[in-house]
């Protein structure tokens, strides 16, 4: 199965595509002053479950992030969170909390 990661940042997400269906998506919130993008929300479609969609959109979002390199993370939503917590090579990405 073949996974296609998109941003889409006129509806603030990174959307999952498989053979051009909506397979998952993560929301995302940017903030200026810090520099932010918090991640609220991912979500999965019950067909695509189990199979890489959600790790996929995460690191193709955080690849993303890092690329550009003009915001930090806040993991807010479970699943990133995790995701990060199961790849420490992207903790540097996370914002200090305070």
């Amino acid at each position: 199965m073949s996974v296609e990661v998109v941003h889409e940042p006129e509806q603030q997400r990174y959307a999952a595509y498989v053979a051009a269906e909506l397979a998952g998506f993560t929301e995302y919130v940017v903030t200026a002053e810090p520099a932010l993008i918090t991640f609220v929300h991912t979500e999965v479609g019950d067909a695509f479950g189990g199979q890489g969609v959600g790790g996929a959109i995460a690191r193709a979002a955080l690849d993303d992030v890092r690329a550009r390199g003009t915001h930090r993370v806040v993991p807010q939503c479970p699943f990133i969170r995790g995701w990060i917590d199961k790849h420490p090579d992207y903790a540097d990405l996370v914002a200090e909390p305070g």
